[in-house]
């Protein structure tokens, strides 16, 4: 196996090129990032006449706001799907378990590639296209499109473009290469405006109540994380079915807006006992590490996890988990 990145990038590649049947995995509640990575190498792969599909666990169907990406009708449900892949890709997946039920096939797969950008990526397949730092996970899908000779197209750049502006924050923490490849993806003459409001600017009307309730919730603690401050918020059954999972993403990012918090954090409930949380920070604390206390993972200033548990004895696992961050960001900071 390949340990450097050039390496697996290039193995990638040429095993991509060498395939006649490539199945690729989203993971579950699938994202821009997730499926833009999917979608464009299944685009590319298409029309080199590769048979393609892509899918992932959960939910039965795909976002509304990502379905205009799947411009070939590569997205096909779980039940479509080889017992044993010959060539499996897992896009964006920090762990195996987020493919959820899919994560078998890696075990049935003839081999298997994985695609990843997260920090608490444990590392796991046969090639290991791995980058903690970058930015999102298609700009490493990009780096595999360019060793396998692919020229950009608007349908693979809208792909790989969508994952970008989301997994930045509208490119808020782009470091110049990731502006490059904009700049490189936007020359295909993809419409930004046209690709992003759907996917960050537009709700429906009933969302804005929804989002007021959560946001009249909202609950400052400004000890927590060792003085920096906590400000949370929590979405009941009965609100959460107003949610998307993207809006709940920016319910938490309007809380981390709060001055004398450093750690904003979302809890939705999705069952009587069990709450997906999102986290975000605003670069002190490590809310990645945090999420990992808590049975998740993401990255430093964005992380979520899902748990089963009374919502007092949540937030109070989450308080711990907060507490000595002060301490550990000086240490680093050295």
């Amino acid at each position: 196996m390949n340990t450097d990145v050039a390496g697996a990038v290039e193995d990638a590649a040429a095993l991509l090129l060498g395939a006649g049947d490539v199945t690729l995995l989203a993971h579950v509640q699938p994202d821009a990032d997730s499926l833009g990575s999917a979608l464009a190498l299944g685009i590319a792969l298409r029309r080199r006449g590769t048979a393609v599909r892509i899918s992932f666990a959960t939910p039965d169907e795909m976002p509304d706001t990502l379905r205009p990406l799947d411009v070939l009708g590569l997205v096909v449900p779980p039940s479509e799907l080889p017992a044993a892949p010959e060539l499996l890709v897992a896009c964006d997946a920090a762990e195996p378990a987020r493919l959820g039920p899919l994560a078998g096939l890696l075990d049935t797969a003839g081999t298997t590639i994985m695609i990843d950008h997260h920090v608490s990526n444990p590392g796991f397949g046969d090639v290991r296209v791995l980058v903690p730092g970058a930015e999102a996970t298609v700009v490493l899908a990009h780096r595999v499109l360019v060793a396998m000779g692919t020229e950009l197209d608007v349908d693979v750049a809208r792909c790989l473009y969508a994952g970008l502006v989301t997994d930045t924050r509208g490119f808020r923490t782009a470091g110049p290469a990731a502006h490059r490849l904009a700049a490189a993806l936007l020359e295909t003459g993809l419409d930004p405006e046209a690709l992003v409001r759907p996917m960050m600017d537009t709700h429906p009307f009933a969302w804005l109540d929804a989002l007021g309730a959560a946001l009249q919730r909202c609950v400052l603690e400004p000890d927590a994380a060792d003085g920096l401050g906590l400000a949370y918020t929590v979405i009941p059954t009965a609100d959460a079915a107003r949610f998307r999972l993207a809006e709940t993403d920016g319910v938490v990012d309007i809380v981390r807006t709060t001055a004398e918090a450093e750690v904003a954090a979302v809890f939705k409930q999705v069952g009587e006992r069990t709450w997906s949380g999102s986290l975000r920070s605003k670069g002190a604390v490590d809310v990645a590490a945090v999420a990992a206390d808590l049975g998740g993972g993401g990255h430093r200033m964005a992380a979520g996890f899902t748990r089963e548990a009374d919502l007092d004895v949540l937030l109070a696992a989450l308080r711990d988990a907060l507490g000595p961050q002060r301490d550990a960001v000086r240490r680093i900071a050295g």
